[in-house]
């Protein structure tokens, strides 16, 4: 028996006899790009025991759970000599440390526990989350929450997404420069869940001097926003019926536009920009006018095979769009990052796009600009709305 063998087999020992604590892997010699580490632990859902693996990349972690059968098949793959080099398990009884040396000599040694007691089992214990759903009336008001603060289980999804929300747009806000009074944007609010939570989170938490406008087309939920700011003693925040087109964005510090639908996502950015906008923050819905452009031309290039399929043009389409919107943002002056941002819809994600001010000079402009040109010409586009609001 090898002694790769033998770990797996102790392993899959301190499993079955309940003894198992944790295990970790290191010295990752595999060819995942930016991986360093990996965690494992056991937890139990839904009644059934797991083995939860966290990836630890040099810029973030994924986290995969396995049963315990695929957990020590998957473990055996990443203690081959080509994965991870280096490899700690503890148990109650002992910990074994496995090594494979430069040397190809191997380190395989046993030592006393340096854990007595079984971590807990239990997945679902609450983390801390920036917004707290305990003694916010508000949630309570947008039926998220009972009268003791407890989050409907109907409402996990989106309370969630709430906290997502303000994790991506904290580290953000916390950059832009200094104002008197924040004055922030929130286009096509809604029901306003994440407008209220910004909000709360921006004065009562980080104790900044805000002041949010949601604007909103659907009169009768501009009104039941207003209300229940008042209700919620929300001086500074105030919503407003009308169009993104409409507004007027003039002293605008922060932006946003979440599912703004097709074109309406780039009359909020282009509000942003002409407003002077330190941040600019959206999540597109719909793309349809760069998927006509591309349908209308039929420009045959290397992805012929690929967007003959309509699933596959639809996904292109979002992906050109999108990277068009990056770009333009960038000719003027922003700084952009593309990331995941989980949809109140259910649908599986959805992009978000944030834009920082930055000057650019214009060596730079130029060359994206030149870039603009090159993509629309490889695609059959005749124009981008976004570029279209500017003339050019």
């Amino acid at each position: 028996m090898t002694h790769q063998e033998q770990y797996i087999s102790l392993l899959s020992k301190s499993l079955s006899q309940n003894t198992f604590v944790k295990l970790s892997l290191s010295n990752y010699k595999g060819l995942t790009e930016g991986l360093k580490n990996c965690y494992v632990k056991k937890i139990q859902i839904k009644n059934e025991e797991k083995l939860s693996f966290t990836f630890r990349y040099q810029t973030n972690d994924i986290v995969k759970n396995h049963s315990i059968a695929e957990g020590l098949n998957r473990i055996n793959e990443l203690t081959s000599p080509s994965e991870f080099k280096s490899s700690a398990l503890f148990t109650t009884e002992f910990d074994l440390h496995f090594e494979y040396l430069n040397t190809d000599k191997i380190i395989f040694k046993k030592n006393v526990a340096s854990k007595k007691e079984l971590p807990s089992l239990n997945h679902n214990i609450e983390k801390k989350r920036l917004i707290q759903a305990d003694g916010k009336s508000y949630l309570y008001h947008l039926d998220l929450t009972d009268e003791k603060g407890k989050v409907h289980q109907n409402s996990q999804d989106k309370f969630k997404q709430i906290n997502h929300y303000i994790e991506l747009l904290n580290p953000l806000i916390k950059k832009i420069p200094t104002h008197q009074t924040l004055q922030i944007t929130d286009m096509g609010s809604g029901k306003g869940y994440l407008t209220f939570s910004l909000y709360d989170y921006l004065v009562n938490t980080l104790k900044i001097n805000t002041k949010i406008t949601g604007i909103e087309i659907k009169k009768d939920l501009v009104e039941i926003c207003n209300q229940l700011a008042e209700k919620s003693n929300f001086q500074n925040l105030h919503f407003e019926q009308g169009t993104i087109a409409e507004f007027n964005s003039k002293h605008t510090n922060v932006l946003i536009a979440l599912h703004a639908c097709d074109t309406a996502t780039d009359d909020a950015i282009y509000k942003g920009i002409i407003g002077g906008a330190d941040l600019i923050v959206v999540a597109p819905c719909c793309h349809k006018q760069i998927r006509h452009e591309i349908e209308k031309h039929k420009v045959k290039n290397e992805l012929n095979f690929l967007i003959k399929h309509g699933i596959f043009l639809e996904r292109q389409a979002e992906m050109v769009t999108d990277g068009l919107r990056s770009l333009i943002l960038e000719y003027h002056g922003y700084t952009t990052k593309i990331m995941e941002f989980v949809s109140d819809l259910h649908t599986p994600k959805n992009v978000m796009i944030t834009a920082e001010k930055k000057s650019k000079n214009d060596s730079e402009k130029k060359e994206i600009l030149s870039k603009i040109k090159e993509i629309k010409k490889y695609f059959g586009i005749e124009f981008h709305q976004l570029e279209k609001l500017f003339g050019i």
